[in-house]
């Protein structure tokens, strides 16, 4: 079953998200995220939005001195898409009058796009803008393997993913050392993960080179736990010659037409996948079992997103306006529990605020001999199913606030021994 393409009427859009940019909309802990604390000064002041209006207009350059002028103008405008763009040296929003030449980006997070359609080549159960529970698994893969090598060979302490909304997920890189990287350092990273390579009329895609990097053997590690349920079960890749001939063509020439024979007396998937692995490893011919491993299942990032500063990218807790889906952050520690299927849609969530606010007028109703309680107003996304999405970026946040106080105080005691 793929992801339907809407779930949700599309034509009352622009009503529900009305209710949700005033109602359900996180903006305080949105806020609390691109300040950073106010520092730098001006951090958020010169930070590039963009709104995708409804009828495809799109609105650069929008920049906000504060929480509130955002809420506002969010409100007021309805976008259909948010965008996050750099901190600029000036204001986005004065950027024609500022003197030519002058007007640079500075400074922004370090971003990740993974999109499912770059995985076309390798999935069978879906293709294009579709996804389902069968290829998802990519997904979970991915993330698994770039967040481990963001931490442990970057050192990056503070990555925020979030799901697109449809049929990827992006990640964030906040560090302050991350969001000062030249195009030159984000494309020097870009390229370090970038290990299946060439376009559509490339047929091997991975080259391994002897020793195999640690990273890669990190990444192979992880692969090792799905790619036999995932390509042999999920997406079945060995059930039709079609798909199986796609492998064999990664295969070394002199096993190519012994598998091919084999193959064709098989009687299942799984028959053949151990033929596969059987030939390769007993020949120390292993490498080429990892390249088809790293061929189907290694990310596959949208580099150029990665290497530029002043591109934009789609902000957390966006509505997608094909499926009505949030973006919302995802807790890296369940990702294998994580299902885009269950992501709530604005117009769920406006029903579940309805059904909420019903429930406590009749209580109130019922309690007072129907007179109404007067009661302190709970912010309305903690009724609804948006409240554990908002507790992740929360405690992202939190985690980022407690490492720049450990910087200041660490900063604070070289100072006093001087």
């Amino acid at each position: 079953m793929a992801l339907p393409e809407g779930g949700f009427d599309a034509s009352e859009l622009p009503d529900l998200l009305s209710v949700y940019y005033r109602r359900l909309f996180p903006f305080s802990q949105y806020f609390r995220w691109l300040s950073y604390g106010g520092v730098p000064k001006n951090y958020f002041q010169n930070r590039e939005f963009s709104f995708t209006l409804r009828g495809d207009i799109y609105v650069r350059y929008q920049s906000f001195n504060n929480q509130n002028e955002l809420e506002k103008e969010v409100q007021k405008m309805v976008p259909y898409k948010i965008d996050i763009g750099a901190v600029y040296s000036h204001k986005p929003s004065q950027h024609n009058s500022v003197k030519p030449g002058t007007f640079q980006a500075e400074s922004k997070e370090l971003v990740f796009d993974i999109d499912m359609t770059d995985y076309d080549d390798v999935r069978t159960c879906c293709s294009s803008a579709d996804i389902c529970h069968k290829c998802w698994t990519l997904m979970t893969i991915a993330i698994k393997i770039l967040d481990r090598a963001l931490d442990e060979d970057f050192g990056f302490l503070h990555r925020l993913w979030v799901y697109s909304g449809r049929r990827g997920v992006h990640c964030w890189v906040c560090d302050e050392n991350a969001r000062k990287l030249s195009q030159a350092a984000r494309s020097a990273i870009a390229e370090y993960l970038s290990v299946v390579k060439g376009g559509i009329d490339t047929i091997k895609k991975t080259h391994l080179i002897h020793p195999i990097h640690p990273s890669i053997e990190e990444a192979l590690n992880v692969i090792d736990g799905y790619f036999e349920n995932y390509a042999v079960n999920k997406q079945d890749l060995f059930s039709t010659k079609e798909t199986w001939q796609k492998i064999l063509a990664l295969v070394p020439d002199e096993f190519r037409e012994g598998l091919q024979k084999d193959f064709m007396k098989a009687r299942s998937s799984a028959e053949r996948w151990k033929l596969l692995q059987n030939n390769l490893e007993r020949s120390s011919k292993d490498c080429h079992l990892k390249e088809i491993k790293l061929q189907y299942s290694y990310p596959r990032l949208d580099v150029n997103v990665s290497k530029s500063i002043n591109h934009l990218l789609k902000s957390p807790f966006s509505v997608h306006p094909k499926t009505g889906r949030i973006s919302v952050p995802i807790d890296v520690k369940n990702v294998d529990k994580f299902d885009p299927f269950s992501v709530p849609t604005v117009s769920s969530l406006c029903k579940e605020l309805d059904q909420k606010i019903e429930e406590e007028r009749e209580n109130a109703s019922t309690e007072n001999g129907g007179e109404p309680e007067v009661k302190r107003r709970t912010r309305d996304y903690k009724k609804t199913s948006l409240l554990g999405p908002v507790k992740i970026l929360e405690q992202f946040i939190d985690k980022m606030e407690q490492s720049r106080k450990g910087l200041r105080l660490e900063q604070s005691d070289r100072e006093r021994d001087f």
